[in-house]
């Protein structure tokens, strides 16, 4: 049977070419139990193959056919098969990271299977200093950042000595009640349609204040504003990974100082970046960059996000990249992003998702006109910070050592910037074209003189 696939899902398909794979991916460190060698890890791993029980969300498949008109939908995949998506990697000698980057960077770069469920996990194997790493990919029609972030740290416990825990790809019992339980009743049938008219007809409105504020340069879902930029062109198929971590006491510290929040902190340190790299390269514009920020709209809670799908709405940011002084740098960050807020109070989820669509829709629109890198852009670049776990996690024991995003590059959007945050750290990660955005891990430096700068600037750290 074919399960009808929502219109932002599908929409990652069809926009999804060689050049361009639509999938977000995690690299995990892990530092194995003590004792333990990399013949145990791999007993572990094999261990978890060999329970062949897979959640639903795991086996489903893409496929669309004539019946339904071309448009996409989601079947189970009768004939799955677990070891073409779990699979083993190892490093070349010396194992340094600057290797497992550059593996991470291929496997980001290549499509999944259509043909199968759409996502892969890799045990890999070689580092010098003893720890193994994972990495897994997702397509982002089966799930956004946060339910894929959900469900690896399904795999993980704060308890370092329990073991026998179940592989992330398991189904957990709320999923086998939720298979069996009872469908929607004609009443509560009748009310999701009257809140979807409902909902309709507060999008007019919307609309019209959501294009007065991106006319007159303030924050919103849309953006007139963003120049064009060295990261706004078409782009390869080819991705450049570069991942980094920073204590996040420091930019606690730095926005306690300015009254600034942690993800203000975040954009300013990208902004700073952004401009020491681009005016190396001579490319930095006159104008303030304009980053996309996603919001999620996931509800929080354990269970949350389980069943997959998207639910991200946008702010665009001002980073302030025109500006010399770090501090003025970050709080035009702080400003736009509290425009942004308000300019997103009073709206409902699906409201939301209807006005960051509209934010979105020239990217789909300007390469197929192919306009990317002539007209202005909707925005420069993707900037978005994902909530982790708050405490150190195990796995078998194993413990987690580092926790590293890779996103999605796109057809005139180059760079993608996405955050992660582990414990008692915030964890970078720089996904780019490989042919458009050189020397990336560049990047990470300038993201540590940025932070640097900010703690001389207002006498912290």
């Amino acid at each position: 049977m074919l399960l009808p696939m929502s219109p932002t899902d599908s929409t990652f398909l069809m926009a999804e070419s060689r050049e361009h794979p639509m999938h977000v991916g995690s690299l995990q460190l892990f530092q194995p139990p003590e004792g333990a060698d990399a013949l145990d890890v791999r007993a572990m791993f094999d261990a978890a193959l060999a329970d062949d029980e897979v959640a639903p969300l795991f086996q489903k498949r893409a496929r669309r056919s004539i019946t339904t008109l071309g448009q996409w939908g989601w079947e189970v995949d009768s004939e799955f098969d677990l070891e073409h998506h779990v699979r083993r990697n190892a490093l070349p000698r010396p194992g340094r990271v600057l290797e497992l980057l550059a593996l991470c960077s291929r496997l980001h770069s290549s499509l999944l299977d259509r043909h199968r469920p759409l996502w892969e996990m890799h045990l890999i194997e070689g580092l010098d200093d003893g720890r193994y790493a994972i990495y897994f990919k997702v397509h982002h029609a089966l799930v956004d950042g946060v339910s894929a972030l959900r469900m690896l740290s399904r795999m993980l416990s704060d308890d370092p000595d329990l073991r026998n825990m179940p592989a992330p790809w398991a189904p957990r019992m709320q999923e086998v009640r939720d298979q069996i339980g009872p469908g929607p009743t004609p009443s509560s049938a009748v009310r999701g349609a009257l809140d979807i008219l409902g909902e309709a007809a507060g999008l007019v409105p919307a609309l019209a204040r959501t294009l007065n504020r991106g006319l007159n340069a303030q924050s919103a879902s849309l953006s007139f504003a963003a120049p064009r930029s060295m990261f706004n062109v078409p782009i390869t198929g080819a991705r450049r990974f570069a991942g980094q971590s920073w204590p996040m006491e420091r930019l606690r510290q730095v926005g306690k100082a300015t009254d600034a929040t942690l993800n203000d902190v975040i954009l300013a340190m990208c902004s700073g970046a952004l401009r020491a790299y681009m005016q190396s390269l001579d490319a930095l514009p006159d104008t303030a960059l304009i980053a996309m920020v996603p919001v999620s709209l996931h509800t929080p809670g354990p269970g949350a996000s389980d069943g997959g799908g998207n639910a991200v709405g946008a702010v665009m940011c001002n980073l302030g990249t025109q500006l010399d002084d770090p501090v003025r740098r970050l709080q035009t960050v702080h400003e736009s992003m509290i425009e942004g807020k308000e300019s997103l109070e009073g709206l409902s989820p699906m409201q939301i998702l209807a006005m960051s669509a509209l934010g979105l829709s020239p990217l789909i629109v300007l390469p197929l006109l192919r306009l990317n890198g002539v007209v202005r852009p909707p925005f420069n670049l993707v900037i978005s910070n994902v909530p982790g776990p708050n405490q150190p996690m195990y796995w078998n024991g194993a413990r987690l050592d580092g926790l590293y995003p890779l996103s999605i590059p796109l057809d005139g959007q180059a760079l993608n910037i996405t955050c992660t945050s582990y414990s008692d750290e915030i964890a970078f990660g720089l996904t780019g074209c490989r042919r458009t955005v050189p020397h990336l891990q560049r990047l990470l430096g300038h993201l540590d003189d940025e932070l640097v700068a900010l703690e001389r600037a207002i006498g912290v750290g």
